[in-house]
């Protein structure tokens, strides 16, 4: 049996929109992917606003969302690669935010390791 592999030709990206159905972003090389909003749960449950506010990351390799504290990586939008993370990262994600609490990874942790202390 044979596997052939296929090189992935990643231009970066230079500019990223939304609506509340999808996500585009717009490559280099004049390329526009466009991806369902729903493959990424963050985003799905943002402002506008804050889908509005993203910067660029490596040169274009990635979008960050600081206000959501997601990164998404061109080469995982051409692959067609949905958000990777658990249910459970998610679900105490979406509790932050509704509760108004940073949402980083640190604060995440920090916040469960306060409950337990209690």
């Amino acid at each position: 049996m044979s596997v052939s592999t296929v090189d992935l030709q990643v231009s970066g990206a230079t500019n990223v929109s939304s609506t509340v159905e999808a996500l585009t972003v717009e490559l280099a090389d004049g390329r526009a992917i466009s991806v369902p909003l729903a493959w990424y749960p963050r985003l799905v449950h943002a402002t506008q606003q804050e889908r509005d506010h993203w910067r660029l990351i490596g040169d274009g390799e990635g979008i960050h969302w600081p206000d959501l504290d997601e990164d998404i990586s061109v080469e995982g939008l051409l692959a067609g690669w949905p958000s990777g993370e658990s249910e459970r990262s998610f679900q105490r994600w979406l509790e932050a935010k509704r509760e108004g609490r940073p949402l980083t990874l640190d604060a995440l942790r920090e916040h469960e390791r306060q409950e337990r202390a209690d």
